[in-house]
């Protein structure tokens, strides 16, 4: 997602039963202020994505309290029931306030994909998996959202643990075979 493209999630776009998103649409925030409906800007950006179940009753929260009750209504909408804009983000949901409430001032709005895509990562999920989630079409730009991580080097160890002690198994005498 372009750091100027704003995805347009309207009510018809969430199944809380099945737990997807569409993403169907995105705005793009033009320099004279001016918001373009249009596809992501890439292919792979039309996708659904699933969501927690521990999210749930918070979207549900947020429908039932900011969201229209039409079918086409923008689940994030800004102060007037429009697009939600880039530039007016901070004020419509009062981010400053709420990160330093939890902690962490510094954080932006776009690091928390970074975070749940890192976490994804550190699960083993395949980076054609990731590119789907995220919605890229080249293993680059899906690349920018992984990281070193310790979880991910312990992860390592720990299953290289697990293969040594099952070739060691019962008999206890195994050796492992170097893989050429």
């Amino acid at each position: 997602m372009r750091w100027d493209e704003i995805t347009a999630l309207c009510r018809c776009d969430l199944d809380l039963t099945a737990r997807t998103v569409r993403v169907r649409h995105a705005y793009v925030e033009q320099a004279n202020g001016r918001m373009l409906l249009g596809p992501p800007k890439s292919k792979a950006g039309v996708r659904t994505v699933t969501i927690p179940a521990a999210i749930v009753p918070h979207l549900t929260a947020h429908l039932n309290r900011y969201t229209k009750p039409e079918a086409n209504a923008l689940v994030f909408a800004g102060l007037k029931g429009g697009p939600l804009r880039r530039s007016g983000f901070n004020k419509v949901t009062n981010w400053r306030h709420l990160v330093e409430a939890l902690g962490v001032p510094n954080l932006h709005f776009h690091d928390l994909r970074h975070t749940g895509n890192q976490l994804a990562a550190d699960m083993g999920v395949s980076t054609k998996n990731l590119m789907a989630r995220m919605g890229h079409d080249n293993e680059r730009a899906a690349l920018r959202y992984q990281h070193k991580s310790a979880k991910g080097d312990r992860i390592i160890a720990d299953g290289l643990d697990e293969l040594v002690r099952a070739e060691q198994g019962e008999e206890g005498g195994g050796r492992l075979v170097p893989v050429a």
